[in-house]
């Protein structure tokens, strides 16, 4: 699926179930190196339990293998909120616009920037039926939280160095001052993009795979959608 967002041509996935009725859909963000085939493979498993799911794109279809190169890109994009919901609206508007999709049953699961687009929706008041997040414990502005109107849940691995135990008080904090129903879960022993199978080039430190954390946060983003967006209601 092409679109225009951020000045780019993306190129995201999208993953269709089985039948023509109209389905929830799941916005699914990569990591801050890009779309990759782990993103295209959960969203063609959350089409196999029956979600509309796209995975969308961060870079114009590239994936950034050079930890400089993705984090001269990220870095910029991770301080700029509108940049981020520029990003994440462009996305929704292509999962919105698919004949299959129950525009008013979506929910956004994110890891790491991807992430942090996905908060940024929320904080940015778009209707969704849940937010879900690994290594993207961002902050935003003041009182922008207040407008998320799901529920939230975090993961994140207890060694993250990048994600630090003051930063997921920060953002603990600014879910409860704004009212949100939030759960936050601790992976230990875990580093940052635990999630993600081993790579075959240079990554940033601190990052490392944890499969056995891996499996269960995947349990816990298919547990968060089947409370808050149930294939069938």
């Amino acid at each position: 699926m092409e679109y225009p967002a951020d000045g780019l041509t993306m190129i995201g996935h999208l993953a269709l179930p089985a039948g023509a009725d109209r389905r929830p859909a799941v916005l699914v963000g990569p990591e801050g190196m890009g779309l990759s085939d782990v993103e295209r493979r959960r969203a063609d498993a959350l089409a196999e339990l029956g979600y509309v799911a796209l995975a969308f794109d961060l870079h114009g279809g590239r994936y950034l293998s050079d930890p400089e190169e993705m984090l001269a890109r990220c870095m910029p994009l991770l301080a700029d909120p509108e940049r981020r919901r520029g990003i994440g609206h462009a996305a929704l508007d292509v999962l919105r616009a698919e004949p299959r999709t129950d525009p008013d049953r979506i929910a956004a699961v994110g890891y790491g920037t991807g992430g942090a687009i996905a908060l940024e929706l929320g904080r940015d008041g778009v209707d969704l039926r849940a937010i879900g997040t690994i290594n993207a414990l961002t902050t935003g502005r003041p009182g922008g939280a207040a407008r998320i109107g799901c529920p939230v849940w975090a993961g994140v691995g207890s060694e993250d160095p990048i994600m630090p135990p003051a930063q997921r008080d920060a953002f603990t904090a600014e879910m409860q001052a704004a009212g949100v129903d939030w759960r936050l879960t601790v992976y230990g022993g875990a580093l940052h993009a635990f999630h993600h199978p081993p790579v075959d080039h240079p990554a940033v430190p601190g990052v490392g795979y944890h499969p056995r954390h891996a499996q269960r946060a995947w349990r816990d983003v298919v547990d968060l959608l089947a409370e808050c967006l149930p294939v069938t209601e």
